[in-house]
């Protein structure tokens, strides 16, 4: 346990004022957890993932020259894109698969995997941001990056990308604008999930801080492989640019948040 690192921090130049997280980008687990009981197929699914998000957050960070987060562990351990308060932090069952290591599990495992790897991730994301603000002076935009199954319980989902948010859009409408662009693309817009979601990664860091911000899903065969994700890196990398170029999103602003008053 003492050489596994909950986290992964991605050099940039912090004058940029941009930063990339992938909450889910990895899929790896401390020795002393095994598999969890899963069979390791199960790690090729995206019960255990965001497939393609560590490639394409490394290849964004690397062409922008900005600074990025990685979740270091998977997601069956413990959710990084949950509160500490969520109950779905720690999954029973995902996707019809029942996660042994996972149940029964005690309180003292339970805040465990909090101290361990959940608050590790979020201290070095705000160690993050808050060492952009404080080079640049100004607030540094956001970008949160995750995958999406091509289809869910059989349904086809027909979103290349989509857009998540809650209620602050300044980097969400020019994202939308700059993706819907391309006549070859469906962009979702708070599809297939709501982005409105109480203390997870972008709630947590952006909305109460009052920073720019957008979470922004790939579908996950189209980043499947390395060449869908420099192909999907060379979209990216020039369009968050542009946006980060815009000096309004470098204004903190705090909107209200969908899902209610914000605690004082």
């Amino acid at each position: 346990m003492t050489d596994f690192r909950p986290f992964e921090f991605i050099p940039g130049n912090r004058d940029k004022g941009m930063v990339i997280l992938g909450d889910h980008a990895m899929r790896r687990l401390p020795e002393r957890y095994g598999s969890l009981g899963l069979p390791e197929t199960a790690f090729s699914r995206h019960i255990a993932y965001d497939i393609g998000i560590e490639g394409l957050c490394r290849h964004l960070c690397a062409r922008l020259d900005v600074p990025g987060v990685l979740g270091g562990f998977s997601r069956l351990l413990t959710d990084p894109n949950r509160g500490e308060d969520d109950p779905t932090l720690i999954m029973k069952i995902s996707d019809g698969a029942i996660i042994p290591g996972n149940h029964p599990i005690t309180d003292e495992e339970w805040n465990y995997r909090i101290e361990a790897f959940h608050r590790p991730y979020h201290e070095a994301v705000d160690e993050t941001i808050s060492a952009m603000a404080e080079a640049t002076g100004k607030a540094p935009l956001v970008f949160s990056m995750h995958s999406f199954t091509p289809a869910w319980k059989g349904v086809p989902r027909p979103w290349h990308a989509s857009v998540l948010w809650d209620s602050d859009d300044r980097a969400v409408v020019p994202l939308l604008a700059k993706l819907g662009a391309d006549t070859d693309l469906v962009i979702g817009d708070n599809e297939p999930y709501d982005g409105a979601l109480r203390n997870d990664t972008m709630f947590r860091h952006c909305m109460m801080k009052g920073i720019a911000h957008a979470l922004l899903e790939v579908r996950q065969d189209l980043i499947g492989d390395e060449a869908g994700i420099v192909e999907w890196a060379d979209r990216l990398a020039p369009i968050f640019a542009e946006i980060n170029a815009d000096p309004s999103l470098h204004e903190y602003r705090r909107y209200p948040s969908r899902t209610g008053p914000y605690e004082a």
